[in-house]
């Protein structure tokens, strides 16, 4: 079951509260996979440290988020600011998500992100919902991971903001902001401006792709972005994205596309060109037995399942918007208006 968590207080603190809520998770899996074993064995990699000493420049407050992260899991800040950073330290780590996107028209007068989160399976039942109301900045909701900070997965916020990340496999990462850092910054965004101006001109160390809307603009963005390069799409038809570049200024990045990130881009476009006008339908599709695009198998070639999926409806008014725990047709887990719950069928 995906839970539901509030979490609010100063940066440290909302840090501590979600590491205290990601320990049972952390412990009972994390601590034991190989993944972790070799994510920590970069503790003297020149990299973190310049990574490290990058974010406590810039992001003072996302530093002390993630010191209350590591108080509140028990562990060693070292090795839990090298963990969100595992997505800039290796190509192939566990982070895939497909999202559908539609743009505003003349008959649809809102923007709408739909998203698979696509994880390690055995974060099943661990994850959650987080409610954050850090004194600093706009209260938002987001999915988050145990050990993870908030904002590489879905979230909203009181400031208008949607956003949806895909993870992007760069076989090349430079000096600079973990990805991870400047994805949760975006969360303190209050503007749809300051949050691309904040991709394009910070350092970056690895890649994201992010999809971004917000109540006080008409347009929904495709960003594609690298250490090198930020690409910056309006989208005018609708549009699927898995977990590999696809720009054209980026697809041409070293990158790693897996089968299940090429199938993936490949069968949500096919849908889209033969007339499916359901999103949620694209993402519930597991027509192809060995890369679907909604993945529950055990032994998916990536080793990542879908954990939960969100349908963002982007309006002038709000946005409104349904996290479900399970494929479409079902009934929403969750409902909410901008960062509010609305309704709950847990």
């Amino acid at each position: 079951m995906l839970s539901y968590i509030n979490i609010k207080g100063s940066a440290h603190e909302a840090g501590r509260q979600l590491g205290e809520f990601g320990a049972p998770g952390v412990h009972a899996f994390l601590l034991k996979s190989p993944d972790w074993a070799y994510i920590t064995s970069f503790r003297n990699d020149p990299r973190l440290i310049d990574m490290k000493a990058r974010v406590q420049q810039h992001f003072p407050a996302i530093w002390e988020e993630i010191q209350g992260l590591s108080k509140g899991l028990e562990l060693d800040e070292t090795d839990v600011f090298l963990w969100n950073c595992r997505g800039d330290i290796w190509a192939m780590s566990k982070d895939g998500c497909t999202t559908v996107q539609y743009p505003q028209t003349a008959q649809r007068n809102e923007r709408r992100i739909c998203h698979n989160e696509d994880g390690y399976p055995e974060f099943n039942g661990y994850c959650a919902m987080a409610h954050y109301q850090i004194d600093s900045g706009p209260a938002f909701t987001s999915f988050v991971y145990p050990a993870s900070i908030p904002g590489h997965t879905f979230g909203v916020s009181n400031a208008g903001l949607a956003m949806a990340v895909n993870n992007l496999r760069a076989r090349h990462v430079a000096s600079g902001i973990p990805r991870m850092v400047l994805t949760r910054a975006l969360l303190n965004q209050t503007t749809l401006e300051h949050a691309v101006e904040l991709l394009q001109t910070t350092p970056r160390a690895g890649g994201f792709h992010v999809s971004l809307a917000h109540t006080g603009s008409s347009q929904l963005l495709s960003i594609e972005f690298f250490s090198s390069i930020c690409s910056v799409k309006t989208i005018t038809t609708d549009h699927v994205h898995a977990n590999h570049a696809i720009h054209q200024e980026t697809f041409n990045y070293p990158q790693i596309i897996t089968g299940s990130s090429g199938w993936r881009q490949l069968r949500g476009q096919q849908m889209l060109a033969e007339g499916v006008s359901q999103p949620l339908q694209i993402l519930a599709d597991q027509s192809h037995p060995q890369f679907p695009i909604y993945r529950k198998q055990a032994n998916d070639s990536d080793h990542e399942n879908t954990l939960a999926t969100a349908d963002m409806q982007i309006g002038q008014q709000g946005i409104e918007w349904q996290v479900y725990d399970s494929a479409w047709p079902a009934k929403p887990l969750y409902v909410f208006h901008n960062a509010d719950l609305v309704s709950s069928n847990v």
